[in-house]
């Protein structure tokens, strides 16, 4: 009879400290090499992995001093959240993505400002500068600062990642529901619409004086609970948007087809010359430096691999054609997301 503790025997299985507690909830699926991706998760400061197939849980383990139950902050995924939002927004009938954001923003009724549409708000291809001091705490009213942000390119035309653009759709958002018969902020919308049929609460918004919350980053959650976006991608949107709508938010834009609404797909790996970069290394250079032609999350994996990316390497994964969600969570380190899905993927 082996008389090996159990935690031992996964130390030893898997070459991480005892301190990782990983914990097997269901039996591993064939073709998944469960143990050698929780190792390479521990090895690059990875706090948590988290892996549900088919509806089940079938792989959740902690390192590097990490617990169960412990929310971490996602960075950037909560964008996907108000992407999620924005298309909710549409279904009611609230917006549609082609109208101009002067529509609703008379103050942008002159100038280049006027030809930008909700769609490149969005998709971050709307030519504001990048406003990266939106991220801090301490503003008056952050939507106020994107709105009077410089065009640096034309409405389009280049893709540019930060903050300002998701602000002034806030603010956009934000005029429409207030001008209803039932007036409410978009943040409750986003409770209403979006979290609560998730499953989840109230979240950390971190507002400014006016009210306005940060949408490019903030939320606070567990591996289990961020999965639940991905359980969303993985049934084409369903409950909460129609199948129709998910596929145009995953779209993509001409000047980035990698990305929208706070989504990342990998499409381009089905193609020849696909290029698999680190895309957080990327989006640190100018945007006019970035290149974003042909540009995949992994090579040689499945080209219907969706991904929410977060500063830090905080990843969620959603492959429909597996059915699989996979979360990552853990500090910055040197992980690669190709790296990570090929020890996970070719078990």
């Amino acid at each position: 009879m082996n008389t090996t503790p159990r935690r031992t025997f996964l130390r030893l299985l898997t070459g991480l400290p005892a301190a990782a507690a990983l914990t097997a909830r269901a039996r591993p699926a064939p073709g998944l090499n469960l143990t050698a991706a929780a190792a390479y998760v521990a090895a690059h400061k990875g706090h948590a992995l988290y892996i549900r197939q088919h509806g089940k849980v079938i792989h959740e383990s902690y390192a590097n001093g990490a617990k169960r139950g412990e929310p971490r902050r996602i960075y950037s995924g909560t964008k996907g959240y108000w992407g999620l939002a924005a298309m909710a927004a549409v279904e009611d009938g609230l917006l549609t993505l082609d109208e101009k954001a002067a529509a609703t923003l008379p103050e942008w009724n002159s100038g280049g400002k006027k030809n930008i549409t909700i769609e490149q708000l969005l998709d971050f291809t709307c030519g504001l500068e990048r406003g990266l001091k939106i991220h801090q705490d301490g503003h008056k009213n952050r939507n106020q600062i994107a709105l009077d942000r410089p065009l640096v390119s034309a409405p389009g035309q280049s893709f540019i990642y930060g903050p300002s653009p998701l602000q002034v759709f806030h603010e956009i958002l934000k005029r429409k529901l207030a001008a209803r018969k039932r007036p409410e902020t978009p943040t409750h919308y986003l409770e209403r619409r979006i979290l609560r049929p998730l499953g989840l609460g109230p979240q950390r918004y971190l507002p400014d004086a006016s009210g306005n919350p940060l949408l490019a980053a903030g939320f606070l959650l567990t591996p289990a609970q961020w999965s639940r976006i991905g359980d969303l991608l993985l049934s084409q949107g369903r409950p909460i948007l129609k199948p129709a709508s998910l596929a145009h938010l995953l779209e993509g834009s001409h000047a980035n087809p990698a990305y929208s609404f706070g989504f990342w797909n990998n499409r381009a790996a089905a193609h020849a010359g696909a290029r698999e970069i680190d895309i957080e290394d990327l989006l640190e250079k100018d945007w006019d430096r970035q290149n974003w032609s042909r540009v995949c999350i992994a090579r040689d994996l499945p080209p219907d691999l969706i991904a929410c990316i977060g500063s830090g390497y905080q990843r969620l994964y959603a492959i429909p054609s597996r059915d699989l969600v996979i979360i990552r969570q853990g500090l910055n380190a040197r992980h690669s997301d190709g790296d990570f899905l090929r020890t996970l993927l070719n078990g």
